[in-house]
């Protein structure tokens, strides 16, 4: 590789660095270098629309783009977005038992936390969970869903999943809760009304404290999430919860991620569940 070579191609990983650094300014997840390639992935299709090839024109364009849109697209391009209906099935059953009990000592008001929801799919499950256990009973109920990522809390607002993405759902709650509707060749599923006026979808970032969210939550679901973070921010989002969520409320966080030491009022019920005492 020829002199200049080399210096062109040092200039485009300054660049990369420096665009990995500006996401984890911005939302917390941590892209270090053996994540280069994830990050080149990831944002390859935003530059192709844009007609670039080099990473140092791009980060200027992200830096000298004041209306911070261009910004957001790179947020949107690489946060992390895996979810589905059911995912760790043991926490839905946990919530409907939990609430369970809190419906037969009389409680008839709650408040619930679905953080990063992303596409939609855990505060819709959350939403059916909490109806199965209503039942008909009248119930003031509120679902926050957030993320930092706005293209996805728009598909979440549309409610509308493929037959492929809607498999989890048992098939008696899937005919309750989605309505069928034909896509061309292929079926696609939109979830009821009953659900959707349950849940208030929000973009949120969450390395922005004090949260402005009313204290006395229920329950805060913040699963594989934390797992993206450094331990200053982990023990930072750690305290927020623990102000928002009532005593005797639980946060659930994912089967890959601990809380040990780092949470003060908070106590292990169950691998990845924890209550405020």
């Amino acid at each position: 590789m020829s002199p200049t070579a080399t210096l062109a191609s040092r200039s485009q990983d300054r660049a990369l660095d420096r665009i990995r650094q500006l996401v984890q300014d911005q939302t917390g997840i941590m892209l270090k270098e053996n994540k280069g390639s994830l990050v080149k992935a990831r944002i390859a299709k935003r530059m192709q629309k844009l007609g670039l090839i080099e990473y140092d024109k791009y980060l200027c364009l992200i830096l000298d783009d004041t209306s911070g849109r261009e910004l957001q697209y790179l947020v949107d391009a690489v946060s992390t977005n895996t979810t589905s209906f059911y995912r760790e099935s043991e926490h839905f059953k946990f919530i409907r038992s939990v609430v369970n009990d809190w419906m037969k000592k009389g409680k008839r008001s709650f408040r619930f936390w679905s953080a990063a929801s992303s596409t939609g799919e855990e505060p819709y499950t959350l939403a059916i969970e909490l109806r199965e256990v209503f039942g008909q009973t009248n119930i003031d109920t509120k679902i926050l869903a957030t993320d930092i990522n706005q293209e996805v809390l728009i598909a979440a607002q549309k409610g509308i999943y493929s037959e492929d993405n809607v498999l989890p759902v048992p098939k008696p709650l899937r005919n309750k809760y989605f309505s069928r509707q034909s896509a061309g060749n292929r079926s696609q599923y939109a979830v009821v009304n009953d659900l959707k006026k349950m849940i208030l979808f929000r973009q949120f970032n969450l390395i922005t404290p004090p949260y402005p969210i009313q204290p006395d939550l229920d329950m805060i679901i913040c699963r594989n999430v934390m797992i993206y973070f450094d331990h200053k921010l982990r023990r930072m989002l750690a305290a927020e919860f623990e102000r928002l969520i009532r005593p005797g409320g639980y946060l659930l966080i994912g089967h890959a991620e601990s809380l040990t030491g780092i949470v003060k009022n908070m106590k292990c019920v169950k691998p990845s569940i924890y209550v405020k005492e």
